[in-house]
């Protein structure tokens, strides 16, 4: 399996996030505004502190009576200001939060909905675990870092700014001294942004590995156990555990670096700016409060500062994290269907005309198959392990689509139907089980609007399952969970009850009774008989015992037909087929 590398840049991450934040455009530049108005009313205050402080050294120098009115004024102001502030910034805070859930929402929407519009072979070469953790880690992330990034970001700039303009309009003499570090502090900044964007992309590559390794490792915990493979699976997982602490490892202390070094860059320049402005009231070029308000401005200029290179760096998992999301959404999808017909009322006549197929375009797999399965008929496909039993059936089910040839039902091309169409024509049984969390009625009844309590009773009645349902507390309502053990036949019986309700007109069963003991596997091959009564049904089997009574066997070799006919037919024939069924008994 193979994990994608980020193809994206910091920037052509960043850009395609925002640019799928459209929708919300319109509250973002609310937020935008609320941080704007909030920050001006926060720069304000030093201002108004300076003449605080110029009042009362006017009152002191002239030995003057506290002028306390005019002092009131300035401060009633000030906690007005400072209200003002902080609602802004709970609104702007609360608004984007909200853009952000949102647009999260609607990721992890379209990264489902894209997973059903992928062809097989995407999944055939990518781990389930990566793509989990796109769905589940890197939208995280996303949510996460950018509402955290871009509320301190706006806030940072605007601040900076502002700030900025004050330290002008208070003094700028001083202004221009602090201006003098700003320059050294982001071309620093820079430096460390691309040097440690490559860490917080490996950092998101290694959680989608590590995902992929649990994945696998649970799914196959028996085989683990029974191969005394434990240490090996702790190795690989250590191993990829091991990577993925070393790149968070330097992606945070790369990252971690810029806070310190920004902080540095705003003291020196306070430093800076505490000398010259002593000198210049020494000269009486400027007043005591104009020194206090700007003390306060290169605070709240140096902040931001600092403020902006955390933000950048959450911004690189932002960026990271945003591209994998975007090269998944991005991948190529199933072609889309030149549904020109809709099958309904299916007789069940199936033809394959020159099939060939192949999973790489340089090595075919099925290589001409032609065969005709009338309506009604019994089919097995017979054929060594990797012969293309279950590609002919992916194919028929359009799964895949084929290179050349065609394949037809009722006279009708699958090219011209859609694969809903297609796939509703079909039932079917995997030799892998699949069952839900739900009640054992609802597992059988699947997606089959119109089954009733008494199709569903049936259909258990005729693979011997309804008897074991019926020994449940709840019956057919148990819920199907962790407490509730079933055993792998009982989960094949299962599978094989929802294709009986779903009574679709053609069926393929592929190792329908692989997990099932002899007895079993006589009472599925009855009610199989049954249910493929007026059906066309397609059988893989490699125990051929169970397909002695089909109408046709097909042996498949080398991609194509090399023998087919009934049971006496092949074994009179004495070929491959004859000596397949030897070698069984």
């Amino acid at each position: 399996m193979q994990q994608s590398k980020n193809k994206y840049s910091f920037n052509q991450s960043i850009s395609k996030f925002i640019k799928y934040l459209k929708p919300y455009y319109v509250w973002l530049v609310l937020a935008i505004l609320f941080a704007v108005v909030g920050t001006i009313c926060s720069i304000i205050g030093p201002n108004k502190i300076g003449e605080i402080t110029n009042i009362i050294e006017e009152n002191v120098m002239t030995n003057t009576a506290i002028d306390l009115a005019s002092i009131a004024k300035i401060g009633i102001l000030l906690v007005v200001l400072y209200g003002i502030s902080a609602v802004f910034s709970y609104l702007q805070g609360y608004i984007m939060t909200d853009v952000v859930q949102r647009a999260t929402k609607r990721m992890r929407t379209d990264i489902y909905a894209k997973i059903n519009k992928l062809p097989l072979a995407y999944y055939d070469s990518h781990t389930f675990g990566d793509t989990l953790s796109r769905v589940t880690n890197d939208v995280d992330t996303i949510g996460l870092s950018f509402n955290q990034a871009t509320v301190q970001l706006i806030s940072g700039v605007t601040l900076l700014l502002g700030a900025l303009v004050m330290m002008f309009v208070t003094a700028w003499q001083l202004a221009l001294v602090a201006l003098v570090c700003v320059p050294v502090g982001y071309l620093l900044l820079a430096l460390i942004l691309k040097f440690s964007q490559k860490y917080f992309t490996d950092q998101q590559k290694q959680l989608g590995e590590i995902n992929g390794i649990v994945e696998e490792t649970f799914s196959g915990h028996n085989v683990v156990t029974v191969f005394n493979a434990k240490d090996k699976m702790k190795n690989k997982f250590n191993g990829t555990n091991t990577k993925l602490y070393k790149s968070q490892y330097k992606s945070q202390f790369v990252s971690g670096i810029m806070m310190p070094v920004m902080q540095f860059v705003g003291n020196l320049g306070y430093v800076l700016v505490c000398i010259v402005g002593g000198v210049l009231y020494l000269n009486g070029q400027i007043q005591i409060g104009a020194i206090i308000s700007f003390i306060i401005y290169i605070k709240l200029f140096t902040q931001p500062l600092a403020t902006i290179a955390q933000s950048v760096s959450s911004m690189q998992s932002v960026a990271a994290a945003s591209g994998r999301v975007f090269e998944f959404l991005e991948e190529k999808e199933m072609p889309k269907d030149n549904a020109k017909l809709y099958l309904e009322n299916v007789k069940g006549d199936v033809k394959f005309e020159d099939v060939k197929f192949g999973y790489n375009q340089d090595k075919l797999i099925i290589k001409g198959f032609s065969a005709h399965a009338k309506a009604g008929q019994k089919i097995a496909l017979v054929a060594p392990t990797g012969a293309g039993k279950t590609t002919l059936v992916n194919l028929l089910m359009k799964f895949y689509d084929i290179d050349s040839g065609d394949i037809k039902i009722d006279d009708i091309s699958i090219k011209d139907l859609s694969r809903e169409n297609v796939h509703k024509l079909f039932g079917m049984v995997l030799q892998d089980t699949w069952q839900f969390e739900g009640t054992i009625y609802d597992n059988i009844a699947f997606n089959t609007k119109d089954a009733t309590k008494k199709d569903v009773v049936e259909a258990c009645k005729k693979v011997g399952l309804d008897h074991y349902i019926r020994t449940l507390p709840q019956g057919y309502d148990t819920v199907l969970d962790d407490t509730v053990s079933l055993s792998a036949g009982q989960k094949q019986l299962l599978t094989i009850a929802r294709a009986m309700v779903h009574n679709a007109p053609l069926l393929i069963l592929d190792e329908a009774t692989s997990n099932v003991d002899t007895r079993t596997e006589l009472i599925i091959a009855k009610a199989m008989d049954e249910l493929s009564k007026g059906k066309t049904s397609f059988v893989i089997a490699h125990r051929l015992s169970t397909i002695k009574n089909a109408d046709q066997i097909w042996v498949l070799e080398d991609g194509k037909v090399a023998e087919s006919g009934t049971h006496d037919e092949l074994m009179n024939l004495n070929g491959r087929y004859a000596e397949l069924y030897n070698s069984q008994f």
